[in-house]
């Protein structure tokens, strides 16, 4: 997921921040388009994702 993060921040120009939030909202949004069979596969994807705002991540 940090690696996601990285991409995010280099690629889209996003602060720390922002990068932790659009993987929060990506996740939020996967789970809700996938049938509910399959929100298993995103919450393992997403299992090491950021869960707290960035300030309680990075301090």
């Amino acid at each position: 997921m940090n690696e996601l993060i990285k991409q995010l921040k280099e690629q889209a120009g996003l602060t720390d921040e922002q990068a932790i939030k659009t993987v929060q909202v990506l996740r939020q949004f996967l789970n809700g388009k996938v049938p509910a069979m399959f929100s298993g596969v995103v919450d393992k994807f997403f299992a090491d994702a950021p869960k707290g705002s960035a300030d309680d991540i990075l301090g």
